[in-house]
């Protein structure tokens, strides 16, 4: 559980309740935030971080599944309450189903909630716990890991080198193989490097004030050989503000954030596509941040996927190593405080919104 005041984001388009929710919780040392849309209660979460969140069933804008879909593809160590009139228990089936850790019928006795509410902070302390060692074991082993498969690797990649000036290149068959043995080669060196960059601490000594309009850039140059490989196929589209504010970053670590997205997304999108990538911030509202948003008429992700988008190893892909994402939201969240969210549908597009806070 985060130091100081236990989140809780309520999320109901009843004002008048989720006041009286918070005039429950906030005598008791819970920090409440109120929305009144899906939208607005997906917006906060993503960078407010919450530890609890409660929601109505019946919003207006979004359906609360939908709703519970995004706030678990933030963090999935978030426990979602939903909260729901009486004769609504048999919707709770899907919901626990979709994640959902417990559910409360109205009208709410102030113990109830405080029961709930307890038993919310038990369960988002055990996840964390869980996840904490898991990611403290592979911190452990991918060291260990590297050392063990780059030097057979090293001595692969000598005998290769042996067999290609020996061979005779002429024979289509031995030409093809050698380039198999090369590329899975290369492809194992950057599993390996993925694992190391997943299980690396923070390089908190080369933070300096970066410029995220300079970070796109960057990355769009480095990935033009890839973009302009298949003429027509994509249709590049920025939005940079001008009046960007820089923010104390890892000027390295950011862009492989962004070469990682914006290579997804050039994958995913086939003939005609569009890959759009805006910056923006908020310097006169709190809490300020600013926003990077890329956005991509791709394949989308299935539904069921994006709970799961940022889990070490799980992979979409036939040759994905599932590290990427993992890798991103470890740079973004743990070394930059900031959030990173995927909304996608499927056949239509995939929409990442990253986010890092600053002070003017």
């Amino acid at each position: 559980m985060a130091r100081g005041k236990t989140k809780v984001l309520i999320i109901d388009a009843d004002k008048a309740f989720a006041e009286k929710i918070a005039e429950i919780l906030n005598p008791k040392g819970f920090n409440t935030t109120l929305c009144h849309t899906g939208k607005d209660g997906i917006h906060k979460a993503s960078y407010t971080s919450p530890d609890i969140v409660l929601i109505n069933y019946q919003i207006p804008d979004l359906k609360s599944k939908e709703v519970l879909n995004r706030l678990k593809g933030i963090d999935r160590t978030i426990p979602v309450i939903i909260v729901m009139a009486v004769g609504g228990e048999r919707a709770t089936v899907d919901l626990l189903k979709a994640g959902a850790s417990d559910f409360l019928v109205k009208p709410i006795r102030s113990r109830d909630l405080l029961e709930a509410i307890k038993r919310a902070q038990t369960k988002r302390m055990a996840d964390l716990e869980i996840q904490s060692k898991k990611f403290l074991s592979l911190g452990k082993l991918f060291p260990l890991l590297a050392h063990e498969i780059r030097n057979p690797l090293h001595a692969i990649g000598g005998a290769l080198a042996v067999l290609q000036r020996r061979c005779d290149l002429k024979d289509d068959t031995i030409t093809q193989s050698i380039e198999i043995i090369r590329e899975e080669v290369q492809r194992l060196n950057q599993f390996i490097q993925e694992c190391l960059d997943f299980s690396r601490p923070p390089a908190r000594r080369r933070f300096a004030e970066t410029d995220l309009n300079e970070i796109i850039r960057s990355s769009l140059n480095t990935l033009a050989p890839i973009i302009e490989a298949d003429p027509g196929k994509i249709e590049v589209i920025t939005h940079l503000d001008d009046d960007l504010p820089k923010i104390k970053a890892n000027f390295n670590e950011i862009k492989q954030v962004c070469l990682n997205i914006l290579k997804n997304a050039i994958e995913a999108i086939k003939m005609g596509g569009k890959l759009e990538i805006r910056t923006s911030s908020n310097p006169h509202k709190r809490p300020r941040y600013v926003m990077i948003k890329i956005v991509d008429t791709g394949t989308g992700i299935d539904k069921e996927n994006l709970p799961y988008l940022f889990d070490p190893f799980f992979s979409t892909k036939s040759r994905g190593t599932g590290l990427g994402l993992a890798i991103c939201k470890k740079i973004v969240v743990e070394n930059h405080r900031g959030q990173i969210d995927i909304k996608s549908n499927t056949n239509i597009g995939t929409t990442v919104t990253i986010t890092f806070p600053f002070s003017p």
